[in-house]
């Protein structure tokens, strides 16, 4: 899409979605397994240092999820969010096939992808990266893909 609008508000809507379920799940994690509940499950998954990976995931997923939504930090989240998923693919799901419904990878696979994504692409116009942009590069958001430049390159 060369509309630097559209683009922005596609990938608006998108870090909002995933932000909303990362968090969802995060406050899954705190509020209804309790730090207990999900320590034990991810003991009984084999993940490693199971006390630390739980309480890292679940803040991970809560304070990650409030970033994505006002899109702060896109990129470093982003990142952290596909490890994540990576690391739930093959701790959790990798032996039960495609679908969620049989406990399958399905979802992980769908928010991993999404979030290495916008990994990638960055926040957007709309975000909180695209005002820090200015005073650090990385953040920046892609306004300065026009039809010109993307012909020319």
């Amino acid at each position: 899409m060369n509309n630097p609008i559209i683009r922005s508000t596609g990938i608006l809507l998108a870090r909002i979605g995933l932000g909303i379920v990362f968090l969802a799940h995060g406050l899954q994690k705190l509020n209804t397994y309790g730090f207990d509940g999900t320590k034990a499950s991810f003991e009984g998954m084999d993940v490693p240092l199971a006390p630390v990976s739980a309480f890292a995931v679940t803040w991970l997923e809560i304070l990650g999820g409030i970033a994505l939504v006002a899109g702060l930090l896109t990129p470093i989240i982003g990142i952290l969010f596909f490890l994540d998923m990576l690391g739930a693919y093959f701790f959790a799901h990798i032996d039960a096939g495609l679908w969620v419904a049989d406990g399958g990878y399905e979802l992980v696979l769908a928010l991993g992808a999404g979030a290495l994504l916008l990994a990638v692409v960055g926040a957007g116009r709309f975000s909180i990266d695209a005002v820090l942009g200015t005073k650090v590069g990385w953040l920046a958001a892609d306004t300065t893909r026009t039809r010109e430049t993307v012909s020319a390159g």
